[in-house]
């Protein structure tokens, strides 16, 4: 009972009986190792004997999971997983380890790892070897440089699965999902529930154990058999789809990406695709050239009346086949809600018309709206409406016609990831499943919102790629703010000196004030007096004038330069960082430490408008008025400045200032010199499989 495994069971009741009978013949236990192989109906075989049952030259495919499964010979999904990779001529490797973070199980499946060149591993166990939080850690699938899907043995049951929409509990979520995601782990799908699975009669004893769900095995092993397709076919004949956004649904929001010039990136991608050695057409000039090619053929705004022809087409009846392929209750809502097929308007001479071009093996195109004749605002992220034929038939296109390995969808977001279904562990009838089937899924998206990017990993199976933010840089005045900064510090000056002057200047302060609405976005009242007013205004342009803004788009393979590349330096070591200390200090307060300004002065977090009243050192004077706290905040901003650009030199004596500056030389400003470059080797590798 110690080791554990059906045939120490075994072994056990034939002791058992022998005590009763004195004649029963029994085995003394076999010691379990902490990890080791595992196959249907061969006790303790070696990597030789699974390799028997092995096709020659075909990828292979590991399953791990818990030592505890083996021992309570619980392993009806690991069987139905191996059978079904057999199916699609892979080969597996089942291994049941204790635990990843156990030395020895690590050890025994890197050794594994190493010896057959998995194509891809199938994880069954839960948590993370790294830390929510903390450094990445080394794990023993590291070594297999493969992706890593994360297949779930739940603990709930599956009525509650079917019937709800949160798609596991929360421990679920937390052990099998979250955690996972931590490693880097791909989530596919939830394989098995626990069930009833009868009364023993030997033991007298209920017997709970995992059961398999059919369809989600299936689906599992197909999305395993394509990433090991994509990694196994040369990059020459890959075939990708490259899925531009377009939202809202006009053409002049094609290719929206937040914080991306997403035309301008595809051009990037294409461009390194060519170098390494993809079949790329013709690549157009200029992001503006490719949309001008997109704008040529079908697009999702419909206002414009134009009929657009395609040459990538798909027929009534060949999407008729594929679409009744779709389970019952997809076809019979979007039947519901749409019509038939041939009434959508991406529908002339009975073909469906597809906004896409051909550039070699690369599939550019504009992803469908989600519906015809609807807010677009409104219905992106609407949970309940399903999407027309014509979105349907634009992925089966790309799946069954055009035949790609991968899909990439280029920038945050687009909205397959949205549609109706599950929140994760998706069954055949979430729409995220049924339109995108089980192909690889790449999604360069923005770094600063792993929210929205944590919808596509846990909905469609997406490998994220990181992308830098747009420069930022700070706001300054211009316009009827800078009229008002200037007027402002006139009457500052004029305060106390010259009576009549100071009231001219608060009757044109407030005119302009109420002219440009400004009085209304700083919280100017009635009721305030003239004194309160001009308070509220200075408080207010002083703090708008130091807010951090985007400086443009930042362009996916492109790493910034010049200007740009200074700002957005100034802006990532102005607040603090990590510990906040050290070389994780604030810049704009070490170098306000560092110049003895005022002990109790927090350029971060001061009243903007305040009168300033600490030091003027000499380092920061200048022919602009000094007159407020907001007034030195631009100071310590601008000396930041020209100590990034390298105008001017750390002086020795600002010890703070120094341990930031030298962790912006050392380590920051290298890293964003690369972001550029590690943005397409994300992207390639991934595309490596």
């Amino acid at each position: 009972l110690t080791q554990g495994g059906a045939e120490n069971y075994t072994e056990f009741l034939n002791y058992s009986r022998y005590l009763l009978d004195d004649k029963t013949k029994w085995k003394e236990p076999r010691q379990l190792l902490n990890a080791g192989i595992y196959w249907p109906a061969l006790p303790q075989p070696d990597l030789k004997a699974v390799q028997s049952n092995w096709l020659d030259a075909a990828p292979v495919t590991f399953i791990v999971f818990y030592r505890a499964l083996y021992q309570a010979n619980n392993l009806a999904p690991v069987d139905d997983l191996i059978a079904a990779l057999q199916a699609r001529d892979i080969n597996p490797l089942p291994i049941f380890v204790s635990s990843l973070k156990d030395p020895v199980s690590a050890d025994i499946l890197k050794s594994y790892i190493t010896d057959t060149n998995p194509a891809v591993i199938l994880n069954a166990t839960v948590c993370a070897v790294s830390t929510p939080g903390g450094a990445k850690k080394e794990t023993p699938f590291d070594v297999a440089d493969c992706p890593v899907l994360q297949v779930i043995f739940s603990g709930g049951n599956e009525e509650s699965w079917r019937d709800g929409l949160n798609g596991l509990s929360a421990r679920d979520i937390a052990m099998n999902v979250a955690l996972p995601e931590v490693d880097g782990r791909i989530l596919s799908r939830a394989v098995s529930f626990k069930a009833d699975a009868g009364f023993d009669e030997v033991t007298q004893t209920n017997i709970v154990a995992y059961k398999p769900v059919p369809d989600r095995i299936e689906f599992t092993a197909d999305l395993a058999a394509n990433w090991a397709a994509l990694s196994n076919t040369a990059a020459r004949n890959r075939k990708v789809g490259l899925i531009l956004a377009n939202y809202p649904n006009k053409n002049g929001r094609l290719g929206n990406g937040v914080g991306l010039d997403t035309p301008a990136g595809t051009i990037e991608v294409l461009n390194e695709l060519a170098r390494k050695s993809y079949t790329v057409g013709t690549i157009p000039t200029s992001g503006n050239d490719l949309v001008q090619a997109l704008l040529d053929g079908p697009t999702n705004d419909r206002t414009e009346g134009k009929l657009l022809i395609s040459e990538h087409k798909l027929s009534l009846s060949d999407y008729k086949a594929a679409f009744a392929e779709l389970p019952q209750q997809v076809q019979a809502e979007i039947t519901d809600r749409w019509g038939a097929p041939d009434t959508d308007p991406f529908v002339v001479s009975g073909n469906f018309h597809l906004a896409i071009q051909k550039l070699g093996n690369i599939y550019v195109g504009i992803q469908p709206a989600r519906g015809y004749n609807i807010d677009p605002v409104s219905s992106y992220h609407d949970p309940d409406l399903v999407p027309p034929h014509g979105y349907i038939a634009f992925y089966i296109w790309l799946r069954n016609v055009a035949g790609v390995h991968a899909i990439i969808h280029m920038g945050k977001h687009g909205n397959m990831e949205w549609l109706p279904g599950k929140a994760l562990a998706l069954s055949d009838t979430c729409y995220p499943e049924a339109v995108f089937g089980p192909i690889p899924h790449i999604y360069p998206f923005i770094v600063n919102d792993p929210g929205e990017g944590t919808q596509a990993k846990r909905r469609a199976a997406a490998v994220i790629i990181d992308h830098l933010t747009p420069p930022m840089t700070r706001a300054e005045s211009y316009g009827p703010l800078a009229d008002l900064e200037r007027l402002v510090d006139e009457y500052y000056e004029a305060s106390g000196v010259d009576p009549r002057r100071l009231e001219l200047l608060t009757k044109q302060i407030l005119e302009l004030t109420q002219l440009s609405g400004i009085d209304q976005d700083c919280g100017i009242a009635p009721v305030d007096g003239e004194t309160e007013q001009l308070s509220k205004l200075d408080n207010y342009l002083c703090e708008l004038k130091e807010l951090q803004i985007r400086d443009g788009l930042h362009i996916f393979g492109l790493s910034p330069s010049g200007g740009s590349l200074n700002d957005l330096l100034v802006a990532l070591v102005r607040i603090p960082r990590g510990d906040g200390s050290g070389p994780n200090q604030s810049l704009i307060r070490s170098l306000s430490l560092d110049l003895e300004l005022d002990a109790e002065f927090d350029p971060l977090d001061c009243e903007m408008g305040a009168l300033w009243s600490g030091s003027k050192p000499a380092i920061l004077e200048s022919d602009v008025i000094w007159r407020s706290n907001g007034d030195t905040v631009e100071r310590l901003e601008l000396l930041a400045l020209e100590l990034i650009t390298g105008a001017r030199p750390v002086d020795p004596s600002w010890t703070r200032t120094a341990e930031v500056m030298n962790y912006v030389t050392d380590q920051l400003k290298p890293l964003l010199l690369q972001c550029g470059q590690f943005e397409l080797d994300g992207l390639l590798k991934a595309l490596d499989g």
